[in-house]
């Protein structure tokens, strides 16, 4: 008999999500076999089974929080496992049928479906306090609500946050003082526009750790944003003669990421301290360049980096660049993708994005917004006015370790490697 367990993810990460099981009680599974995918704060991760045999019991649902360490099932030995599977039907199923169920969330059922959950929980009162969701019981202790008096609307007798929620305003003359005024701001929004369509989505962990970390970014530094606007027409031109070339050389093909990446190089060597981070009283200031490059994937925004970034040449950071982007896309990134970094680059342009105030990557005192390039007209001399590609550029910095000038020097000095890429092979 072997436990399935949350492994180790790293020292930063504590707790993950089970976002999906791919096994069911009853399956036989052979060594190194996925047994079910754990989403965290940064990675998904999947969990092995480390021995052969019959999956037992599944001890946690999908949507469930699990601790490092926490053991979420069990694989007995032996193949086929249909006695297992009659013995706890209510075990069984509950992991599959976890997500049909919660999506009803905001549709209150009426009560003839609890029968059918029935009798294993009516019998014995603990039953229900075992069978709820992590979920359930914290709202339930917020609200002081006794878990054997609520009515589960699961048809396999689980009980869920929204059948708390449902207890709780069914009778609110049962609830104590302080429970309507917690219960009012998650009512409210359903009340006010009754009968209009509306979804309720849960948040994935990721998405929570980006909006926690953003909103302590604004809240811990004392961000400012400087702006600036490159004329982008000595790369195009660089780019349109080198192009096929750069391509059949390294086979990869030469973007603007590589340009940028070398530019920000060339600036944070004359200007260290956006290469730096504030540990207590003391400044940090790191003589390497691990640039976070800024992609977008499916469950939210991460940032890859590209290791010491100033040893490599443009084939090699066009590279890196393509391999991070696509393992974000594919939810492939490893923590080691994912750690460190000390300058960070974000191109909201490849979505249209023409000016944008980026939010600190924190610890990192420095990140560079990229824009849209659209033609606008310049005036080239006190006489004469070009049509020229255009894009503007934002330097957002902390302010209590980098001031407004060295931060307006600091994207001066991007600007004027951009416009004369030949200078990115002397100072990038």
């Amino acid at each position: 008999m072997s436990d399935i367990k949350v492994p180790e993810m790293g020292e930063s990460i504590v707790e993950g999500t089970i976002s999906k099981w791919h096994v069911k009680t009853g399956d036989s599974v052979n060594i190194g076999d996925v047994l079910a995918e754990l989403e965290t704060d940064k990675v998904n991760i999947e969990i092995s089974a480390e021995q052969a045999g019959t999956v037992e019991s599944l001890l946690r649902s999908e949507g469930d929080t699990v601790a490092v360490g926490e053991t979420i099932g069990v694989i007995g030995s032996g193949a086929g496992a249909a006695a297992p599977a009659a013995s706890q039907p209510a075990a069984t199923a509950a992991p599959v049928s976890q997500p049909a169920a919660e999506e009803p969330e905001m549709k209150p059922a009426t009560p003839a479906s609890p029968p059918v959950a029935a009798s294993a929980p009516a019998a014995d009162p603990n039953a229900s306090i075992s069978s709820a969701t992590p979920a359930a019981r914290k709202l339930a202790r917020e609200r002081g609500i006794d878990l054997t008096q609520v009515q589960s609307l699961d048809p396999l007798g689980r009980i869920r946050q929204s059948d708390i929620e449902s207890h709780g305003t069914a009778k609110p003359v049962a609830v104590t003082a302080p429970a309507p005024a917690t219960a009012a701001p998650s009512s409210a929004p359903a009340a006010a526009e009754p009968g209009k369509p509306a979804e309720r989505r849960k948040m994935s962990r990721r998405r929570i750790t980006i909006a926690k970390r953003l909103v302590e970014a604004q809240h811990t530094a004392a961000m400012l944003t400087t702006f600036n606007e490159v004329d982008m027409t000595a790369i195009l031109d660089v780019r349109k003669r080198r192009k096929q070339a750069f391509l059949d050389k390294h086979e990869v093909g030469l973007g603007f990421m590589s340009f940028f990446t070398k530019a920000v190089i060339g600036a944070l060597k004359a200007f260290p301290l956006l290469n730096a981070e504030i540990q207590g009283d003391e400044i940090l200031v790191k003589q390497y360049y691990d640039i976070g490059i800024a992609v977008s994937a499916k469950e939210g925004l991460v940032v890859p980096v590209v290791r010491d970034a100033d040893r490599l040449g443009f084939a090699q950071i066009e590279k890196q660049i393509g391999e991070l982007a696509g393992k974000a896309r594919a939810n492939t990134l490893s923590l080691n993708d994912l750690q460190g970094g000390t300058f960070t680059i974000t191109n909201g342009g490849v979505f249209g994005s023409l000016l944008s105030t980026p939010i600190l990557n924190a610890p990192q005192v420095g990140i560079l917004g990229m824009h849209k390039i659209q033609i606008r007209p310049v005036a080239i001399n006190a006489t004469e006015m070009e049509n020229r590609p255009m894009m503007y550029i934002a330097l957002s910095y902390d302010h209590r370790i980098v001031d407004g000038s060295e931060a307006v020097r600091f994207l001066v000095t991007v600007k004027e490697l951009l416009e004369d890429p030949e200078s990115l092979l002397l100072e990038g």
